[in-house]
């Protein structure tokens, strides 16, 4: 880090280049990427290069370089950011939001991580207990959400398929009181199908790779990933993915935050129910639609505390209304098949919002205690899905891509238009810039 406070490469602003151009601009990103310096100030933005290895540049030493500094006293980090939101939250006693864009694979759900630590970091080392379990709390709720909502794309290993917003109470004193997270358009289609080259959710391959043989026969699953028609896509590929490890990892994780040992086995058994429904098979005898391997709907209702013959029965029929009255009509082959799809999708995107509601439980700033730190303040972090172009683009890409489109509109508004507008009412000459 002394190394990089004396020695700079390029432009570290891009304010403060003579002649702003396309290629002057990537020139500057290039040379001080080349030369190890991934992040580089537009203002009070940072621009961020994925270098696709680790760097040391974000351990306790690094975070004190930052911490309590301004701005521009430092070289261009994610920390001087999340410095800058922390101050104004501070002294201000308003709330403050750090918003991470840009395509998929750029490195947004690392960087929301770091964002999350250097805040935990900088806050004062508390003698209360309950400060520092929140702190923990929030750091180990991302291991257990990408867990479920993250997987491994061909443009990275750990994408976030869903959006993040994360919301950190603090007290007027400024340590961390709780939390809230909304979650966003989960992208559910990826449980039943995947691209060529890309994984289903990783909480699948963790279970399959880090369950105990005991806990495997108890779910009546077995290692073999390629077993799976939901995710034998993606079972052979090579990854630098450690299933087995991250099982533990996450498991410790739930266990931190507060999940039950009896809820934690449940999400479990609806993994397993959910790979077990990909198994399922449909025949035609005559017109009529059967389930060909009927000892595997045995196991889904098992596992789903239901009845076999309940199970069956959505697989096979729908209700349909007409007027007043109400008929369970067949499904064909291939309805079957479509509404099997369905409910698996059902299932997991339920099991996800759960899994977010149950940590929004735990680490909630309840009324009492918000009187007991007085008023709270609250910085928002932002992590949203990539943008993303593929030959066949499904729906949920479709809705990933637009919300990037108004999310890079409402940067443009803030910074741009506003300045535009600031230059105007002070009557400095200046060239218009055609803004949609």
């Amino acid at each position: 880090m002394a190394e990089q406070e004396s020695l700079e490469f390029g432009k570290a602003d891009f304010v403060l280049m003579d002649t702003v151009s396309m290629p002057e601009f990537m020139a500057n990103l290039r040379l001080r990427f080349e030369k190890g310096r991934i992040y580089t100030f537009i203002g009070e933005v940072v621009v961020s290069v994925n270098p696709y290895k680790p760097l040391n540049i974000y351990g306790r030493d690094t975070v004190e370089q930052y911490k309590g500094r301004e701005l521009y006293e430092r070289p261009p980090h994610l920390f001087a950011i999340a410095d800058a939101a922390y101050k104004a939250m501070k002294r201000r006693s308003k709330d403050t939001c750090i918003v991470i864009s840009g395509e998929s694979g750029a490195g947004k759900t690392e960087a929301s991580k770091y964002i999350m630590q250097y805040i935990a970091a900088i806050t004062n080392p508390s003698q209360r207990a309950e400060i520092e379990r929140v702190k923990n709390m929030l750091l180990k709720s991302n291991c257990v959400l990408e867990a479920f909502g993250n997987a491994k794309t061909n443009r990275n290993d750990n994408s976030s398929r869903f959006g993040k917003y994360m919301d950190i109470n603090f007290d007027f004193k400024g340590d961390p009181i709780g939390g809230h997270i909304n979650n966003y358009l989960l992208e559910k289609s990826r449980v039943i199908v995947q691209q060529p080259g890309e994984r289903s959710f990783h909480s699948f391959y963790q279970l399959l790779q880090g369950g105990s043989e005991q806990m495997l026969r108890s779910l009546h699953l077995q290692k073999s990933l390629s077993s799976y028609n939901y995710i034998h896509v993606g079972a052979q590929l090579k990854s630098s993915i450690n299933d087995a490890a991250e099982f533990k990892v996450v498991a410790d994780a739930m266990k931190v935050i507060g999940f039950k040992p009896e809820e934690i086995q449940t999400v479990y058994k609806i993994l397993a129910a959910i790979l077990h429904l990909g198994n399922l098979k449909f025949v035609v005898d005559g017109d009529t639609p059967l389930i060909e391997n009927g000892k595997v709907v045995s196991i889904i209702a098992e596992l789903l505390s239901t009845k076999a013959d309940m199970v069956e029965k959505a697989l096979l029929y729908r209700t349909v209304a007409t007027g007043r009255d109400v008929i369970d009509k067949q499904h064909t082959e291939q309805e079957a098949s479509y509404g099997r799809d369905a409910f698996a999708k059902a299932i997991y995107e339920r099991l996800f919002c759960w899994i977010v509601s149950r940590i929004n439980d735990i680490i909630e700033v309840k009324g009492s205690d918000a009187t007991i730190h007085g008023k709270n303040t609250v910085i928002g972090v932002l992590d949203i899905y990539g943008f993303e172009i593929f030959d066949n683009n499904s729906f949920e890409q479709f809705c990933i891509n637009y919300c990037n489109e108004k999310l890079q509109q409402l940067f443009i508004q803030l910074v741009l238009k506003q300045e535009q507008e600031e230059y105007q009412r002070e009557g400095i000459p200046w060239k218009h810039l055609g803004i949609l």
